[in-house]
C-alpha cells in the first residue's frame, strides 16, 4: 500500500519537473521557431502567430469563445465535424480552430465555417502560451488526439478554462517514455488538470489510466475520424468529380492513397502486373508528401509508364497508366471517382498506417496493408461490422492477388463496396453527438462556461 502522502509527493515532483520544462521551454522557443523557418515548415507571413500574436481579430471581447486545437491534417479534419456542430448549436459563438503544420493550413482553411476565425497555434512555450490565451479569453479549450503541452494545460487550468482532450490516444513509444520515473510525475499533473478524456479505443483508456487519468474523466464517445467522411461535398467538389469521370471516361481504376516513399515501388510492380490482365487500367496515386511527387514522377520516367500529374490540369488521355496527384486535401473527393482504394503508409514496417473510414465513407472496396498501428482498432471494429469491410493485406503478392479478384469478379468488388460503405454508416452513427454532450456534461461547470451552453 502506497504512504498516505505518496500523492502530495508526486504532485510536488510533477509541479517541479513542471517549472524545469517551463524555463527550457522559454530558453528553446526562438531557437526552434527560427529552426522551422528555415527549413520552410512555417507560414512565410504569418509565423508570428506561433509567438502568440494574432492576425484576426477576437469577436466581442469578454463572450465566451471555443478554442479548438489539432496539430496537422488528420487531427484537423477529425475536429472539423465536431466544429460544424458546435457552429449549428451555437450560432454566433466565437470558435477558434488552431492547427500546427502548413498542409493542415492549406485545406482546413477552405473547409471551415465562414464564423471560425483559423490561426496557427502558440509554440508550447510561456510566453506565447500566455499572450495568445490572453488575447482570445478562451472559455473551453478542445484538444485533439496527443495534444498534451504542459503550459497549455497548466496555464489553463490557473485560470479555470476547461479543457477536454478528444479522440485522445498515445502511441506505445510515447507511453513508455511518460511512464518512466522522470516523465510519470508531469504528465499525471496535467491528465489531473484535464475536465474529460474521450479516448479512441479501449487500449488508448487503459494507456491514460496508467499515466493515472482520474477514472471518472475517461469516457468513450467512438471514435470522430469515422465522422470524416460525413463533410458535405460543396459544389466547387461535386464539379471536379464530373470533370475527372468524364476524363477516365468509364476505364477500369483503382487508387492507391496516402503513399510514403519507398510504398511507390510496391504500388509500381503490382500495376505493372495488372496492366497485362486489363490494359486500359488507370491507377490514381496520391502521395502522402507532395514533395515526393517529384521522385515518383523520376521513377515512373525511368519506368517508361504514361502519367500526368494533376497539378498540371493536363487532361488524363486513353494512354494515361498512372494519375499523380500531387496537390493537397483532394484524397477525400478523389475516394469518390474509384471503386478500390488501397491505404498506405502500411506496406512497410517503418509505418503506421492511416485512417481508412473515409475510403469506405465514399463506398470504395477497402485494402490496406499489414502495418496500421492505432488505427488497428478501427479495422477491428469495422470486421465487426462486415469482414469484407476492409480487407488487410500481408504485403505485395496478397495486394496482386485480391487486386486481381475485385477487378475480374463485379460482384465481389460489389459487396465488398457496399460492406465498407454500410460498416462505416453503423459506425459513424451519431458519433459527434456523443462527443458533444459529454463535453457538454463534464466540462461545462455550474457557471454555464460562461454561456457556452444554453
Amino acid at each position: 500500500m502506497r504512504p498516505a502522502h505518496a500523492p502530495a509527493t508526486a504532485a510536488r515532483g510533477g509541479l517541479a519537473l513542471y517549472e524545469l520544462y517551463r524555463a527550457a521551454s522559454r530558453a528553446a522557443a526562438p531557437a526552434v521557431l527560427l529552426w522551422r523557418r528555415l527549413r520552410g515548415l512555417e507560414h512565410p507571413s504569418r509565423w508570428p502567430e506561433r509567438l502568440g500574436r494574432p492576425s484576426a481579430a477576437r469577436p466581442r471581447p469578454g463572450s465566451p469563445l471555443v478554442w479548438f486545437h489539432a496539430v496537422s491534417l488528420g487531427e484537423g479534419m477529425a475536429a472539423l465535424p465536431v466544429v460544424r456542430h458546435c457552429v449549428r448549436l451555437h450560432p454566433g459563438l466565437p470558435i477558434l480552430l488552431t492547427t500546427t503544420t502548413l498542409s493542415a493550413f492549406e485545406v482546413i482553411k477552405d473547409l471551415l465555417p465562414d464564423a471560425v476565425i483559423y490561426q496557427f497555434a502558440p509554440l508550447d512555450c510561456p510566453d506565447a502560451i500566455e499572450s495568445f490565451i490572453g488575447y482570445w479569453n478562451p472559455s473551453l479549450i478542445l484538444l485533439m488526439e496527443s495534444e498534451l503541452w504542459p503550459n497549455l494545460i497548466m496555464s489553463a487550468a490557473e485560470k479555470g478554462i476547461a479543457v477536454v482532450l478528444l479522440n485522445a490516444r498515445m502511441s506505445l513509444k510515447s507511453f513508455n517514455r511518460w511512464s518512466v520515473r522522470l516523465g510519470l510525475p508531469l504528465v499525471s499533473l496535467m491528465l489531473s488538470k484535464l475536465s474529460l478524456v474521450i479516448p479512441l479505443s479501449t487500449i488508448q483508456a487503459v494507456r491514460f489510466q496508467l499515466l493515472h487519468t482520474p477514472p471518472h474523466k475517461i469516457h468513450f464517445a467512438g471514435d470522430l475520424k469515422y465522422a470524416v467522411g460525413d463533410v458535405e461535398t460543396g459544389e466547387k467538389e461535386l464539379n471536379t468529380i464530373k470533370d475527372l469521370q468524364q476524363q477516365f471516361n468509364d476505364r477500369p481504376i483503382w487508387m492507391a492513397a496516402s503513399i510514403h516513399k519507398g510504398e511507390e515501388e510496391v504500388i509500381l510492380r503490382v500495376h505493372h502486373e495488372l496492366i497485362k490482365m486489363h490494359p486500359s487500367l488507370l491507377l490514381i496515386l496520391v502521395p502522402r508528401h507532395p514533395r515526393d511527387s517529384k521522385d515518383v514522377s523520376l521513377t515512373l520516367k525511368k519506368q517508361k509508364f504514361n502519367f500526368v500529374l494533376r497539378s498540371t490540369k493536363e487532361v488524363v488521355s486513353s494512354n494515361t497508366r498512372v494519375y499523380v496527384v500531387d496537390t493537397l486535401g483532394e484524397l477525400r473527393m478523389l475516394y469518390k471517382v474509384t471503386q478500390i482504394a488501397v491505404v498506405g503508409g502500411s506496406f512497410l514496417p517503418s509505418l503506421a498506417g492511416h485512417n481508412f473510414s473515409e475510403a469506405a465513407a465514399a463506398g470504395c472496396a477497402v485494402l490496406t496493408g499489414p502495418h496500421v498501428g492505432h488505427f488497428y482498432h478501427m479495422l477491428v471494429e469495422l470486421w465487426q461490422i462486415n469482414p469484407l469491410a476492409v480487407k488487410q493485406l500481408t504485403g505485395e503478392v496478397e495486394l496482386l492477388e485480391a487486386l486481381k479478384e475485385m477487378l475480374g469478379d463485379s460482384k465481389a468488388l460489389e459487396a465488398r463496396q457496399k460492406a465498407a460503405k454500410d460498416s462505416y454508416s453503423i459506425m459513424s452513427d451519431g458519433v459527434v453527438n456523443r462527443v458533444w454532450n459529454l463535453v457538454s456534461m463534464f466540462a461545462v461547470d455550474s457557471q454555464q462556461k460562461r454561456g457556452i451552453v444554453d
